[in-house]
This record gives C-alpha cells, structure tokens and sequence, in this order.
C-alpha cells in the first residue's frame, strides 16, 4: 500500500501541498539533499522513494543501523561511476540517519557537496543534535507531522478497496474503524499493519469487528523515546502542569511517561527538584512529600509506585508556589561570579589558638543566644561590600508569609534589588522544563 506518487501521498501538505517549496521542487525533478525529520509511519521513505522517481535518479536505500563506512564507500562508487557513465544522479536515502556516528556521516559529506549523490535521511530523532552541522547545513531540515485521525482513516478505507490491499475482502464496523485510526497514534504503519493482523485472524471473515481490532493491536502505540525528543517535551509538559497548578494535567502526563515505560525514579527525581524549585518554601511539606514519594518508587516499584507519584504530583500542583529560593540562588551566583572573593570578616573567623585570637580572629563577635530573642543586634554576617544584600525575599504566599512577617520582625528588607525574571534551567537538553 505505499503510494507510488504524490497523487496518492496522504498527510503533509504543509511540505508536499500545493504550492510549496518542496512540492515545486519535486514537480521540476530538482530533490535537494534533505532531511527527514518525523515521527514513525508518517511517509518518510515514501517521499524520498517519490522524489528520486520525479528526478529520474537512481534510489539506493540503506539503513544505518545495519550499514557501515565499506557499505557507504562501495555505495558511493557505484553512484560515482553511474554518474559518470550515464549522466544519473543518484538518491541515497539513509534509514535512521541518527544512528550513523560522526565517521560515517563524515564519509557522506564531500560526496554530497560535489553533487555526487542526493542525500535524503529520515529520523525520528532531533538532527539538531543527532546530525552533524557541517551535513546540516548542507541539506534542508523538513518537519512531518503525526497523520491526522481522518488522514488515517483515508489510508484505512484505501487498504480495504484498494486490489494491492484487501480488494474488498472485509470491511470494518464503525466502532473498530474508530478504535483502529484512535490506537494507531498516528502512524499509518501500526494502522496497516493492524489492519492486516486484525483480517488474518479472523480467518478472512468478511466483517472485522471492534474484538478483532482490540485482539490485534492490545495497546495504543505510543510515540516515545527515553533519551530524545519526546523524553524532554513530556518531562516539561508535566513540569509545566505541576508549575501551573494544574493536578489533572500533571497527572495525565504522568500516567503517559509510566505508560510509555519512563524510568519511574527519573520521574521521581524531577518531583523532588520540582518541589524545591517551583514550591520552595511557600509549603515546606511539598518536600517532604517529594522526598517520601522517591524513596518509596525506590523501595517498591512499579506498578504500585504510581500511587506515591500521583500524591506527590498533586500535591505540589496544588500547593502554593514561590521561586522566591531560585531567584534568589541566582543572584548570589551572579554576585559569586562579578564580585571580588573578600576574606572573611574578622569578628567571623574562627580563632582555636592563641596566635589567632591575638590577631583578632572571632574579635567582638556578639553571641546570639545572649541577646533578646536571641538575635544579636546590629551583628553584620556578608562581607562589608555585599551589606544590604538581600537573597531571599519571600512572597505573600503560603508558608512564606510567615516567614516575611519574621523578616520584618527582625527588621531586615523584605526587598530584593530589582531582577530579570528568571525561566527554567538552560542547557542543551532542559529537563526542567
């Protein structure tokens, strides 16, 4: 059932409709080198096997996780010497580019810088950070969305039709064409190949019911990979619901990282942090929770580790919400790295012998504990060119009204000098959403 060309090609128009960049390309038999970036069973061997036919270029496919650097350089010839006799372009279309390490995709490189071969590479990964620049920058990133419900729906109708298919055959009910489009997520892959499973076991009855589906495809197919892409926008989706005090939601993207077969004590670490970053001390016992919830995941697992989980997923979502800690920390970073390192005030110092107690280390420090309620007046603590700095400013909320009112109680500023607003963690891969 793969389509032969484009006439036949069902989902991304917004790449092969008409009037696009790539479709005109295809329509003039102009393929540029290429990357395919995509979720699986969303046409992307289809649109290189369609584009090299509309450039009337040779197609040579391989898979990277089979091939290696002999298997790339005896391609390479062939295509070369193609080249040199008849004037044929070749297209190689490389499976699973993201597989190939830095060697073998440097082997690829100046073969396609001198037109020696078109290449076209299909990922299911981030080329971002699984291709290299020089090869990126070189070719052309195209993003294909998940098929659509009705885009899988047509697929379906067309294997039950069509005589490369079913011709006829069977037909579905509307509940099990419902279920097979809903379980197939997607991907036009599952939804055939469930399709074909789902008739075979019937034993070529005409009608394949709701049953027989269910029998042929026992779960949904859910898109997910535990060190990619999906990884990293579920963990910050439900990092982002729990931030937002949304408790269904972080819910439903927990139950879809466990479904998917996360690692639950990854998710349970996040939690803690969660509690620590986006709670902090506006409820200090989101923490604790936290914590008890990652040592039970440690200690029993899943399934039943899914209880401790959601507690700790819904009560941070409900609690109230301060970063007045993080913002804080990240002052103090800043003044870590743009201020001169003073020594330590001497009333500070610690003075165990006498030759330091004669140059007067620990010096008119003033005990806290003799004062009225225990807090020693006029006592400075930072180093004389940070005085006044204040690190922690606690909001109105929760917990830390309390400690505000302590703050001025104390008749220290309950205001920070004004600050950027700070986001979630930075770096190449953010976990923190």
């Amino acid at each position: 059932m793969r389509p032969r060309d484009l006439a036949e090609f069902v989902g991304q128009q917004h790449i092969v409709g008409e009037g696009r960049v790539l479709r005109k390309a295809m329509d003039a038999g102009q393929l540029p080198s290429m990357i395919l970036w995509g979720p699986p069973g969303t046409g992307k061997t289809t649109l290189a096997a369609i584009g090299a036919k509309r450039a009337q270029a040779r197609f040579v496919a391989i898979s990277a996780v089979s091939s290696g650097v002999a298997e790339l350089r005896k391609l390479i010839d062939e295509a070369r010497k193609v080249r040199g006799l008849t004037d044929q372009r070749t297209v190689l279309f490389i499976d699973e580019i993201h597989r190939f390490n830095k060697a073998q995709q440097d082997v690829v490189l100046p073969y396609v810088e001198n037109g020696d071969v078109i290449l076209l590479g299909a990922t299911t990964e981030n080329p971002s950070f699984e291709v290299n620049s020089a090869l990126l920058s070189r070719s052309r990133v195209y993003v294909l969305k998940p098929l659509t419900e009705d885009e899988v729906r047509t697929i379906v109708r067309r294997a039950l039709s069509d005589p490369r298919g079913l011709a006829g055959r069977a037909s579905l009910t509307q509940e099990a064409e419902d279920a097979l489009v809903a379980v197939s997520n997607g991907d036009a892959r599952v939804a055939l190949n469930a399709l074909e499973l789902a008739h075979d076991a019937t034993g070529g009855a005409r009608e394949i019911t709701l049953e027989d589906v269910r029998d042929a495809l026992q779960r949904r197919s859910l898109l997910y990979d535990r060190a990619g892409d999906q990884h990293y926008d579920t963990i910050s989706a439900f990092i982002k619901s729990v931030r937002g005090s949304d408790a269904d939601a972080a819910l439903y993207w927990l139950m879809r990282m466990i479904d998917a077969g996360e690692d639950p004590m990854f998710i349970a670490r996040r939690i803690v942090i969660l509690a620590g970053e986006d709670v902090g001390l506006a409820d200090p016992q989101a923490l604790v929770i936290a914590s008890a919830a990652q040592q039970a995941t440690h200690l029993i697992g899943l399934p039943e580790a899914y209880f401790p989980l959601a507690e700790a997923a819904v009560y941070c979502a409900l609690a109230p919400k301060s970063d007045s800690l993080k913002r804080g920390l990240g002052e103090l970073q800043r003044d870590l790295a743009e201020t001169r390192a003073d020594p330590v005030p001497l009333h500070l110092r610690n003075a165990p012998t006498p030759l330091m107690k004669q140059l007067g280390y620990g010096k008119d420090y003033k005990y806290a504990h003799d004062y009225e309620g225990h807090v020693a007046p006029d006592e400075t603590y930072l180093p004389e060119s940070l005085q006044g700095r204040r690190y922690y400013v606690p909001t109105d909320l929760g917990a830390e009204a309390e400690l505000k009112r302590r703050l001025v109680a104390l008749g220290r500023s309950v205001r920070g000098k004004d600050r950027a607003p700070t986001g979630g963690t930075s770096g190449s891969r953010p976990e923190s959403g």
